[in-house]
């Protein structure tokens, strides 16, 4: 479509600032932003609407237009709801380059445009295609008569046999068409989604060609045009929790038509997405009040009374909740540029739905706020069932870490690190402030563990495990050589076995018997192999205190 097809669309609200001369250019794509530089997300052709977040000063505006020049825009849009009317500086520097400037009325809803232009193009590009995203137009009002992104991948399968889903960053199916056959493999999710993290962290432009187990899948980012992204000036702060659109197909052999559909369809994804964090804002509230009420020492009463207010936000038609459960965590970034506490409130939003929940939004049931540079969710439990190993049901941080630790490994690249603490539920307001407490020195465990992604749970807090790491390097290393070295250096010399011996009989809690029959031996040659551990250290297996000694010592070797 043309330039000046936008300005006689008077639903628009869109005004001419300079360009006049320029209006025959044709428009290929619309993109959000509010980057200072979003050259490497453009691939020429697109209107580009922007709410000016990127505008410290008027020395910004010149190289701005500069770079949206260079990459191929045919004309900017500025909003003007931030800043009112557009500044002359911008007016300038696009009459400079020659580039249409539109001023975008602040009752319009950037949404509206990008609606439009996408079904425009798409509508003038190929007739067949028109239909398609036409009928896109459902997913914006989701619920009984939308339907969400699902309608999105239904009409992809089959008006264009396109197997197609919505995954998390850490590979949670958000969506997924339900005429492309069976559902796609957990392992695949995470996959697609570790791969789309690692190009995204290279600055690689989308769509990415990942093949997995012989099957070729092309990655498009779903970037949110939310106030998030928006002001997003670094990758790091949205890379954990951008959506992605898979499709069972190589992009690379595509036409730049069908090329541009699929991206058309990540955009209107894109107004969901948005639309979905929108309806967090209620719940991050909820979470917030909770938690400064907590943290200030409120009376028992008082928290309970706003549990009360939270929980038929957060259960839809279950009622108040029973149990809560607290998740604390953390990311963090070298350098310390990028602030982690909005990140990490985005990243548990992602990460905490119950695949298994019902409805149609799962991650209504959570309330996630931050403070600092910690981000804490607030998850309400229907009920705690016991299960049959004795664990009871909630989140279990062993299997929270199973579920992201592989495509979040590959967003932090080298430079990230994501810590998770989880508490255990708790059943009453009284015992809230006990589990965020819990959350948080679970939190402290898991970051004194290597490695890019780590959690610990409440269970772990009753161990010794809780106090090794807090070990310092120093006193570690000096108290397990004091203890296994001249062990270590006999099996070097005469291939004794016993540091393996020693280990076998502390898990055999001393029991001679036990431990010969186990390591195969005769109880006289077990006997001897003791005898000389304690010769070469000094102490005495029989008592209690040098047995702890061992134990530990072996933990932190």
């Amino acid at each position: 479509m043309r330039l000046r097809a936008l300005l006689d669309t008077d639903a628009l609200g869109l005004r001419l600032l300079g360009g006049e001369d320029e209006l025959d250019r044709t428009v290929r794509g619309v993109m959000t932003t509010d980057l200072r530089d979003p050259s490497r997300y453009l691939s020429g052709g697109e209107l580009v609407l922007t709410g000016l977040a990127w505008r410290r000063d008027a020395a910004d505006s010149e190289p701005f237009v500069r770079l949206l020049v260079q990459a191929g825009v045919v004309a900017l849009a500025a909003g003007e709801a931030e800043l009112g009317n557009v500044p002359e500086d911008l007016v300038v520097a696009c009459v400079h380059h020659r580039l249409p400037l539109f001023a975008v009325h602040e009752s319009v809803a950037f949404a509206t445009i990008t609606e439009h232009v996408v079904r425009q193009v798409s509508g003038e590009r190929a007739g067949d295609l028109a239909a398609v995203v036409d009928r896109h137009r459902r997913m914006m009002t989701s619920g009984p008569a939308g339907g969400g992104p699902d309608v999105v991948l239904d009409l992809l399968g089959s008006d264009l046999d396109l197997r197609a889903w919505v995954l998390s960053p850490a590979g949670r199916l958000i969506a997924g068409s339900k005429v492309s056959g069976p559902a796609l493999p957990a392992d695949a999710c995470a996959g697609l989604a570790a791969e789309h993290l690692a190009a995204t962290r290279t600055g690689r432009r989308g769509p990415h060609r990942v093949l997995l187990d012989g099957t070729v899948y092309s990655v498009f980012p779903i970037r949110s045009g939310g106030r998030s992204a928006q002001g997003a000036r670094d990758v790091r702060e949205t890379v954990l929790s951008d959506w992605l659109l898979a499709v069972e197909a190589d992009a690379g052999d595509w036409p730049e038509e069908r090329l541009d559909l699929l991206r058309g369809v990540t955009q209107l994804i894109a107004v969901e997405r948005d639309r979905r964090d929108a309806a967090r804002t209620v719940r991050r509230r909820l979470a917030q009040e909770v938690l400064e009420l907590v943290q200030a020492g409120a009376a028992p009463a008082e928290i309970a009374a706003r549990l009360r207010v939270a929980a038929p936000v957060l259960l839809p038609g279950l009622g108040a909740a029973p149990h809560w459960q607290v998740v604390v965590g953390r990311v963090e970034w070298a350098g310390g540029e990028v602030e982690g506490g909005p990140v990490a409130q985005s990243l548990l939003e992602e990460i905490l739905v119950d695949p298994l929940a019902t409805g149609p939004e799962p991650s209504d049931r959570i309330a996630v706020a931050h403070t600092g540079e910690e981000a804490i969710a607030l998850v309400p439990l229907p009920a705690v069932v016991t299960e049959h190993d004795g664990s009871e049901s909630g989140i279990h941080a062993d299997a929270l870490l199973e579920s992201v630790r592989g495509p979040l490994s590959a967003g932090l690249d080298d430079d990230g690190r994501v810590t998770l603490g989880v508490s255990a539920a708790v059943h009453s307001a009284e015992g809230l402030r006990g589990a965020l407490e819990e959350a948080r020195h679970a939190r402290r465990v898991a970051a004194a563990r290597t490695g890019r992604v780590c959690a610990a749970g409440h269970q772990e807090l009753a161990s010794h495990v809780l106090l090794l790491p807090f070990v310092p390097d120093d006193v570690r290393r000096a108290f397990t050589a004091r203890l296994l070295d001249p062990l270590r250096d006999y099996d070097r010399r005469h291939r004794a076995e016993l540091i393996p011996t020693l280990e076998t009989f502390l898990d055999c809690d001393g029991s001679w018997t036990r431990c010969a029959t186990r390591l195969h031996l005769h109880v006289n040659t077990l006997r001897y192999r003791v005898g000389r551990i304690e010769q070469l250290t000094g102490r005495d297996l029989s008592r209690l205190e040098d047995k702890l000694d061992f134990f530990l010592a072996l933990r932190m070797s």
